[in-house]
């Protein structure tokens, strides 16, 4: 079944309501073992989306990357927010989304009146005005630029880390699991750039004395184990 193109009916709704300016906002890098969660916030006001955009997951890589930089001239203005590996530990990923996006958000030029947040859960709360959607990445056009912005910039951020982590495989996975980021785990161990509180390490018994845990009960995105 094809899916439908992204539209600016939930920013329209959210205008009709009495917001001026809206942001969509999206991030990438929740299921990593290694490297920073990346949120992005953009605005995008109404006019008409660069042809194919769509949730960054739909695309390839070789037409993520053509469009970012048309992206990046289009959008009336773009952020970008990170939390690190040690963050995401020390906080936990919900804790840590919210740290990414409010330096997302807090970066751009102008505050927005609202935020498009794709997915079902709050992860931004208050003071910001939020509507969450589900597979907002593919519904508002906001949230799709954002997941594509993200994606590439998160992307090319872990490519460099990989210069300095060549047996990891960053370039090709990002900082995900693949049989390439587990060979080199096994035999190396985690790097700095991993998350030291995912369960993965459980599974490897060379180096799970490396995990570290919070006194708060475990976040479900979080226990990301070996097994892909």
């Amino acid at each position: 079944m094809a899916v439908e193109p992204p539209s600016h009916s939930v920013e329209r709704s959210l205008r009709r309501a009495g917001a001026t300016l809206v942001a969509g906002v999206d991030e990438v890098g929740r299921g990593a073992w290694a490297g920073p969660v990346t949120v992005c916030a953009a605005i995008t006001g109404l006019r008409k989306a660069p042809a194919g955009l769509t949730d960054s997951k739909l695309l390839t890589q070789r037409r993520r990357e053509e469009l970012e930089p048309v992206l990046a001239d289009w959008v009336h203005a773009h952020a970008l927010g990170h939390a690190s590996p040690r963050e995401c530990d020390e906080l936990g990923m919900t804790a840590a989304l919210r740290l990414a996006a409010v330096r997302a958000l807090e970066a751009l030029p102008e505050q927005p009146d609202a935020v498009i947040l794709d997915g079902k859960h709050n992860y931004l709360g208050g003071p910001w005005r939020v509507r969450t959607v589900i597979k907002g990445d593919q519904s508002c056009i906001a949230v799709a630029a954002a997941s594509v912005l993200a994606k590439v910039r998160r992307d090319a951020m872990m490519a460099d880390l990989g210069e300095a982590y060549p047996d990891f495989g960053f370039v090709d996975n990002a900082g995900y699991p693949s049989p390439v980021h587990r060979a080199a785990l096994e035999r190396l161990g985690p790097t700095e750039q991993h998350r030291l509180s995912w369960a993965y390490l459980d599974e490897l018994p060379e180096w799970r004395h490396l995990r570290t845990y919070r006194e708060t009960s475990a976040d479900p995105g979080e226990q990301l184990a070996l097994g892909f």
